[in-house]
């Protein structure tokens, strides 16, 4: 399973790097940046030593076995420690944060020291063994594991705890759930390291369970990429928001269509700017065709003022009062029948002896609710029974 997912981590941790890489050449002097690139560069570099085709190269190179996994291990540690880091940069005056990250750094390099003397013992045994818990019954291999899976579990708490603790306190929404998930992801550490201090126990005392390297290959997986995710989503999570936005006025501009066509119809001249009505123009610049769309459809409407007859509303109201309706969609349905009986009005080129002078509906919340609300107009206007039925009560006499 590690063949399989170990190179899926390392491709996604390159490419994290690569992106918050670009980001700290336009801004060198951001500790917060540097961290996280130190602890992506770290992680892709550790995990892509943990691949098995790849470990297997490095020690057919050098001759010196285990020292892949001696890599990734510091890779790993490194991740832990840099992500840390990054966290005292980001809560904590920069003076504070420095004395408190250069700790981080001695006790990481003092740790890295012991795992690679450690690693240097096993060279010598004989037979040969590894760096897994299935040769734990080897004093070095036991210490090696113990050292690292202890240096990670402090790292790996410490990540969750600080998490989860700024997540509380921010007030930012996509910083928040970036530290959300970087927690959820460093308790998935903690559980890989609960499992394979688990397996150690187990093969010192003679048992022989399968399945570690699968289980953490999982664990691995997620964490890595629960981590990488949300230490990246402050900076591109707003940019869903941006697109989310953007896909909603995409469908209002082509809900408003018919609404459209139908006001302007009767008022052609209102229309400034054809090309604001093309395809073409609302994928490229979507607040401005969806503004003309609009503006043009009010300005229709008062236009269309001596054609609507004042019987028309209230006609539509007591159906929408009838069918239940709440006020914001009444309104809506009330300016859709209005809309209906003065198009066809002008279509006829007679207007009303009883006009309709009333300004129309103003809705709440600015440009978007007059997005929300003529988007439910057109809504009305495009197939409901009820608006055909205003047009017919109380119709005036022709």
């Amino acid at each position: 399973m590690d063949t399989l997912l170990y190179p899926v981590c390392a491709a996604a941790g390159w490419l994290a790097f690569g992106y918050k890489l670009r980001d700290l050449r336009r801004d060198r002097d951001n500790q917060v940046l540097r961290a996280m690139v130190y602890a992506f560069c770290a992680f892709s570099t550790g995990i892509t030593f943990a691949i098995p085709a790849i470990a297997q190269a490095v020690e057919q190179a050098t001759g010196l076995p285990n020292l892949a996994k001696l890599l990734a291990h510091a890779g790993v540690m490194a991740v832990a420690a840099n992500s840390e880091i990054l966290l005292l940069f980001l809560a904590l005056p920069p003076a504070t944060a420095s004395h408190r990250a250069r700790r981080r750094i001695v006790a990481s390099t003092c740790a890295f020291a012991l795992l690679a003397g450690l690693w240097l013992v096993t060279l010598t045994a004989d037979p040969p063994v590894r760096l897994v818990v299935e040769d734990a019954a080897h004093p070095a291999v036991a210490g090696y594991l113990l050292v690292y899976l202890g240096v990670f579990v402090v790292y790996a708490g410490d990540l969750a705890r600080l998490c989860w603790r700024f997540a509380r306190a921010t007030p930012r929404r996509w910083l928040r759930r970036g530290l959300r998930i970087t927690a959820f992801g460093a308790a998935a550490a903690l559980i890989y390291c609960v499992s394979k201090a688990g397996y150690l126990v187990a093969y010192r005392l003679g048992a022989t369970p399968a399945g570690e390297s699968q289980i953490a290959a999982v664990l691995v997986t997620i964490g890595a990429l629960a981590m990488l995710v949300g230490l990246t989503l402050p900076t591109w999570g707003p940019a869903v928001d941006t697109g989310r936005i953007w896909t909603r006025r995409q469908r209002s501009w082509r809900q408003l269509a018919p609404l459209w066509r139908a006001v302007t119809s009767a008022a052609p001249q209102l229309v400034l700017d054809e090309r604001a009505h093309r395809t073409t123009v609302a994928l490229r610049d979507i607040d401005y065709a969806l503004h003309r769309r609009i503006t043009e459809i009010r300005d229709g409407r008062l236009a269309l003022r001596p054609y609507i007859d004042q019987r028309i509303a209230r006609a539509a109201g007591r159906l929408a009062d009838d069918a239940g309706l709440d006020d914001e969609s009444r309104s809506a349905l009330v300016e859709a029948a209005m809309i209906a009986a003065g198009v066809r009005q002008a279509e006829a080129g007679a207007p009303v002896s009883r006009p309709d002078l009333s300004d129309p509906y103003d809705p709440p919340d600015g440009y978007p609710g007059e997005i929300a609300w003529l988007s439910q107009v057109a809504r009305w206007y495009g197939r409901s029974a009820l608006v055909d039925r205003a047009r017919i009560v109380d119709r005036p006499a022709e």
